[in-house]
Protein backbone atom coordinates (compact mmCIF):
# COMPACT_ATOMS: atom_id res chain seq x y z
CA UNK A 1 0.00 0.00 0.00
CA UNK A 2 1.32 3.44 -0.89
CA UNK A 3 1.33 6.13 1.75
CA UNK A 4 1.19 9.71 0.60
CA UNK A 5 2.88 12.30 2.76
CA UNK A 6 2.95 16.00 2.15
CA UNK A 7 6.47 17.24 1.49
CA UNK A 8 5.52 20.83 2.29
CA UNK A 9 4.73 21.55 5.93
CA UNK A 10 1.55 23.41 6.75
CA UNK A 11 2.14 27.16 6.94
CA UNK A 12 2.05 28.31 10.56
CA UNK A 13 2.76 31.48 12.48
CA UNK A 14 4.18 31.42 16.00
CA UNK A 15 2.00 33.48 18.36
CA UNK A 16 2.97 33.48 22.03
CA UNK A 17 4.70 30.14 21.71
CA UNK A 18 1.82 28.45 19.91
CA UNK A 19 1.84 27.56 16.21
CA UNK A 20 -1.27 28.92 14.48
CA UNK A 21 -2.17 27.82 10.96
CA UNK A 22 -2.28 30.76 8.58
CA UNK A 23 -5.87 30.02 7.53
CA UNK A 24 -7.06 30.75 11.08
CA UNK A 25 -5.40 34.16 11.04
CA UNK A 26 -6.83 34.85 7.58
CA UNK A 27 -10.31 33.99 8.90
CA UNK A 28 -9.93 36.39 11.82
CA UNK A 29 -8.66 39.23 9.64
CA UNK A 30 -11.41 38.69 7.06
CA UNK A 31 -14.03 38.77 9.81
CA UNK A 32 -12.66 41.99 11.25
CA UNK A 33 -12.58 43.67 7.84
CA UNK A 34 -16.08 42.55 6.87
CA UNK A 35 -17.48 43.48 10.27
CA UNK A 36 -15.93 46.94 10.25
CA UNK A 37 -17.02 47.68 6.68
CA UNK A 38 -20.58 46.54 7.24
CA UNK A 39 -20.78 48.48 10.49
CA UNK A 40 -19.68 51.63 8.67
CA UNK A 41 -21.87 51.08 5.61
CA UNK A 42 -25.05 49.65 7.13
CA UNK A 43 -24.75 50.92 10.68
CA UNK A 44 -26.29 47.80 12.21
CA UNK A 45 -24.00 45.98 14.65
CA UNK A 46 -26.18 42.87 14.54
CA UNK A 47 -25.85 42.47 10.78
CA UNK A 48 -22.13 43.25 10.88
CA UNK A 49 -21.41 40.65 13.57
CA UNK A 50 -23.48 37.93 11.91
CA UNK A 51 -21.91 38.52 8.49
CA UNK A 52 -18.41 38.65 9.96
CA UNK A 53 -19.01 35.39 11.83
CA UNK A 54 -20.26 33.76 8.63
CA UNK A 55 -17.19 34.90 6.68
CA UNK A 56 -14.85 33.66 9.41
CA UNK A 57 -16.62 30.30 9.65
CA UNK A 58 -16.48 29.74 5.89
CA UNK A 59 -12.79 30.67 5.63
CA UNK A 60 -11.88 28.57 8.67
CA UNK A 61 -13.78 25.55 7.32
CA UNK A 62 -12.25 25.79 3.87
CA UNK A 63 -8.76 26.09 5.35
CA UNK A 64 -9.28 23.16 7.71
CA UNK A 65 -10.65 21.02 4.89
CA UNK A 66 -7.72 21.79 2.63
CA UNK A 67 -5.23 21.09 5.40
CA UNK A 68 -6.91 17.80 6.26
CA UNK A 69 -6.99 16.70 2.61
CA UNK A 70 -3.23 17.30 2.29
CA UNK A 71 -2.38 14.98 5.16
Amino acid sequence: MAVLTSSAPSATVDIAGSAWPVYKLEALVAALVVGALLLLIIGSPQVAVLAAAAVAAVRWTVGATRTASRS
